[in-house]
């Protein structure tokens, strides 16, 4: 880049397989200076095979290797003061705050017998009150400092079809639908982009054999999605390129049909 290094933050990016990962690759590889977060308790109690507790301070090193700056924190997103303190650490790197990605999320599957306001309360603290007030503390820095940008957030095609046994996750995600086109119009004045993403089901570190042969005929394109396939779409939304698409939910999914 001919200009100062712009700086990505990404959220959730914890283990080998996730998403998280692929999407700072694939920023670091296009020059962007990272700073990513990670949650390592979180993949341990859900249950994740690839959770490493010191898989940050290694996956630093590799991204270091395409000449970026790199810093990460570990935090819980579900703390109302995770916004502060994760903008407190990212400006005192070098570079130009540029591009937010909203990925890290709370899942625990269960039925509405199961539900309780618990359990609703821990998926609303990070999907919800997470997502939104760090989106909105990232637009008032780029306001401040008279800066354009890029949020990106993640959803899960709730807008598509029921997703019975999966209540608590699909109901705060649903919020964040609304939320990217109602924010992305309060910012477009100040060339702030705003949108969402849903990369379908992915074979990111979670999927067993007997699931993804379940999946897979229901995708026409013949195959799962890899967390790749969603960073890909992230750098471009990302880029220049994308200035004019703002305010969408976009369905990069294979053209998956439940």
């Amino acid at each position: 880049m001919n200009q100062e290094r712009r700086i990505a933050i990404v959220t959730g990016a914890s283990r080998p397989n996730g998403i998280g990962v692929a999407l700072c690759r694939e920023l670091a590889r296009e020059g962007y200076n990272l700073f990513f977060t990670h949650f390592s308790p979180y993949d341990y109690k859900t249950g994740y095979n690839d959770a490493e507790a010191n898989w940050a301070e290694v996956f630093e090193n590799e991204l270091r290797d395409h000449g970026v700056s790199v810093e990460s924190m570990e935090l819980d997103l579900s703390n109302s003061d995770a916004p502060a303190q994760l903008l407190e650490r990212v400006l005192k790197m070098r570079g130009q705050l540029s591009i937010l990605v909203n990925n890290a999320t709370h899942c625990v599957e269960m039925s509405h017998e199961e539900l309780t306001s618990g359990v609703l309360d821990e998926h609303y603290a990070v999907n919800v009150r997470g997502t939104c007030m760090l989106s909105v503390a990232f637009a008032k820095q780029l306001k401040k400092e008279n800066l354009g940008g890029r949020i990106i957030n993640f959803v899960s095609g709730q807008d598509k079809s029921p997703q019975p046994g999966n209540l608590p996750y699909i109901t705060t995600k649903g919020a964040i639908s609304a939320f990217t086109t109602s924010f992305a119009t309060e910012v477009a004045s100040h060339h702030i982009t705003v949108n969402a993403i849903d990369p379908g089901p992915t074979n990111s570190g979670a999927m067993d054999r007997a699931t993804q042969d379940f999946l897979k005929p229901k995708f026409p394109t013949g195959r799962i999605g890899m967390p790749e396939d969603a960073a890909r779409l992230v750098n471009f939304l990302a880029s220049d390129a994308a200035n004019w698409i703002t305010g969408q939910i976009i369905h990069s999914d294979g053209g998956f049909r439940d």
